[in-house]
C-alpha cells in the first residue's frame, strides 16, 4: 500500500531494504510495509533539514502562507484516497477519517494566514537617539513525533505551525499508521515546499526519537503521546536546552450538575466517548453525575452505547471500528475486570463482541457505580469504556476531578451560568467545554496543564512555540 512512499529526505522518497509491517486492526492482516530508517538515514534527514531551513526561513511570510494554503487545497482534493488508507491502518470508520483529514487541512489553511501575522514590537526608548525593537525569528530545525490515534491531524498541527514560523521539520509518524502523514508530506512537496524543508522518517520510535532529540542541530522538540515517553524526551531535551512542546495524556472529567438535562447530556457524552473507539486524548473519560439524575443519565448512556454499530471502518453503516492495536484491546478488558472486582456494575457492553472472531473489537461499554479507587478512574483508559460515579456536593466533585496529575480537558453540563463559571475556573485543565464536547479546532490553543503537557498547538498562540524573540537596541 505504500509503494510510492518511504522516507522523505531532501525532497525525495527513499525506500531502504529494511522494512516494518503494517496491519489492519479490523482483520489483523498485513496491509503493507514501510521503511525502517537507520541512524545514517536519520542523519541525512538532519542534514537536509539544515539546508532546507536556510532556504525556507528567508521566504517571505506571504510566500510561506501561499504554499501552505495550496497544501490545504491538495489535502482536501485527495481526501478520499487518504481517508481509505487511514481507515485501513487505524480501524476508524471512514466518515471519521474523512473528518480528520478535513481538520488537518484546516490547520494548514489557518497557519497559511498566521504566517503573515507574526508581529514584533517597537518599544519606546528612554533616550531620543536610541531605538528598541523585538522581532520574532524561527527557532530552527524541529523534530516532531506524533501518536497513532489521529494520524493526520496530529502531524498537521506540527507541520503547519512549524512551516508558518519559517522552521524546517523532521516528522516521525507512528509506525502503525504512517500513511496519512506521508500523504500530508506529499501535498506539501507538491505545493512547493523547498527540498529539505520537510522530511519524514519512520522506524524504531525509541532509537529515532533519541537520536533526533539529542542532535545538536535540532532546536525544537514537539511530541504528542504518553506521559512517560514525554518525560523521557523532556529529560533528553534538557541536556541541549531545547525548546519543547508536549501534548501528553489526559483523563477528562465530565461533571453533570443537577440542573442539566440527563438524557440530552448522556447522548452527547456517548457520541463523544465512543468516537475513535475512545482513543482520544481529550475523550470524556470520567463521568461524575449528580445523585439526583444519575439513574436517567446512566440509562440513556447505556441505551446510546447499545445502539452503536460495530464493524470494519470501510463497511457502510459502521459507527465504531476496532481498537487500533492488540495492547489496547487487552487493556480495555483489564480495566473493565478491575472495575467489576471493585463493585462496578456493567450497564452496557463489557466484553469482546461475539460477532467478531478477528480484529481488536471491544463493545461500547458503560460502567455504573464505579468507585474512585478503580483503575479506570485513575489511569488514562484510551478505550470505549465509560465509568460513571455519583456526587452530591460541588466542592467534593471539583476535588475529585482535580485529584489526578492529568490536566488536558474537562467538561461541564449545567443550565446555570454561575455554576459553570465557578466550575470552569476551579478545574485544573488546559481546555474546558461547557454543555459541549467539541473542543478541537484549528483556531483554538490546544494543550494541557500539569502532567498533560506544556505549550500549545493551534490558534494564534501555537506559532509562538516555534519562534524566538530577538531584542535589538540601536543607537542613532
Amino acid at each position: 500500500m505504500y509503494s510510492h512512499f518511504g522516507l522523505f529526505i531532501g525532497g525525495e522518497w527513499h525506500r531502504p531494504a529494511t522494512t516494518i509491517a503494517v496491519f489492519d486492526p479490523a482483520t489483523e492482516a498485513q496491509i503493507g510495509t514501510i521503511a525502517d530508517a537507520d541512524a545514517d538515514m536519520v542523519e541525512r534527514a538532519v542534514d537536509a533539514a539544515k539546508s532546507g531551513f536556510e532556504i525556507w526561513r528567508r521566504q517571505p511570510a506571504w510566500e510561506r502562507g501561499r504554499v501552505l494554503r495550496l497544501a490545504a487545497d491538495l489535502i482536501r482534493q485527495r481526501e478520499a484516497e487518504s481517508a481509505r488508507m487511514m481507515t485501513l491502518e487505524s480501524g476508524k470508520p471512514l466518515a471519521e477519517s474523512v473528518g480528520e483529514l478535513q481538520a488537518a487541512a484546516d490547520q494548514f489553511e489557518w497557519y497559511s494566514e498566521e504566517a503573515r501575522r507574526i508581529y514584533g514590537q517597537t518599544i519606546e526608548s528612554r533616550a531620543s537617539d536610541i531605538r528598541l525593537s523585538v522581532r520574532y525569528e524561527p527557532v530552527g530545525i524541529v523534530a516532531a513525533f506524533s501518536a497513532w490515534n489521529f494520524p493526520a491531524l496530529l502531524p498537521a498541527r506540527k507541520l503547519a505551525c512549524a512551516l508558518a514560523a519559517g522552521c524546517s521539520i523532521i516528522i516521525k509518524p507512528s509506525e502503525e499508521v504512517p500513511g496519512s502523514c506521508m500523504a500530508l508530506v506529499q501535498a506539501l512537496h507538491d505545493a512547493g515546499v523547498p527540498p529539505g524543508t520537510v522530511n519524514l522518517v519512520t522506524g524504531d520510535a525509541r532509537r529515532i526519537s533519541t537520536q533526533l532529540t539529542t542532535h545538536p542541530a535540532v532546536r525544537k522538540i514537539s511530541f504528542t503521546g504518553s506521559v512517560p515517553i514525554g518525560k523521557e524526551l523532556l529529560r533528553l531535551a534538557a541536556d541541549g536546552v531545547k525548546k519543547v512542546s508536549m501534548e501528553l495524556g489526559g483523563h477528562a472529567p465530565v461533571i453533570i450538575f443537577e440542573d442539566a438535562d440527563p438524557v440530552a447530556a448522556a447522548q452527547s457524552c456517548a457520541k463523544a466517548k465512543f468516537r475513535n473507539a475512545g482513543q482520544v486524548c481529550i475523550s470524556p473519560s470520567r463521568f461524575y453525575v449528580h445523585e439526583s439524575i444519575r439513574e436517567p443519565f446512566t440509562e440513556s448512556f447505556a441505551a446510546s452505547a447499545n445502539r452503536i454499530r460495530l464493524g470494519h471502518g470501510l463497511d457502510e453503516g459502521s459507527e465504531m471500528g476496532p481498537l487500533a492495536n492488540k495492547r489496547g484491546l487487552t487493556r480495555a478488558g483489564q480495566l473493565v475486570e478491575d472495575a467489576i472486582s471493585r463493585g462496578a456494575v456493567v450497564a452496557a457492553g463489557g466484553k469482546r463482541p461475539a460477532a467478531f472472531n478477528q480484529g481488536y473489537f471491544f463493545e461500547p461499554t458503560v460502567l455504573a457505580n464505579v468507585p474512585n479507587e478503580a483503575r479506570i478512574m485513575i489511569e488514562e483508559p484510551f478505550a470505549p469504556v465509560a465509568p460513571i460515579s455519583g456526587f452530591s456536593k460541588f466542592d467534593d466533585v471539583i476535588a475529585r476531578a482535580n485529584a489526578l496529575p492529568f490536566g488536558l480537558a474537562a467538561y461541564l453540563f449545567s443550565s446555570s451560568a454561575s455554576t459553570t463559571i465557578r466550575a470552569a475556573e476551579a478545574l485544573e485543565a488546559g481546555m474546558v467545554g461547557i454543555n459541549d464536547l467539541a473542543l478541537a479546532q484549528a483556531e483554538i490553543p490546544f494543550g494541557g496543564v500539569k502532567e498533560s503537557g506544556t505549550g500549545r498547538e493551534g490558534g494564534s498562540l501555537g506559532i509562538h512555540d516555534y519562534l524566538e524573540p530577538k531584542y535589538v537596541r540601536q543607537k542613532l
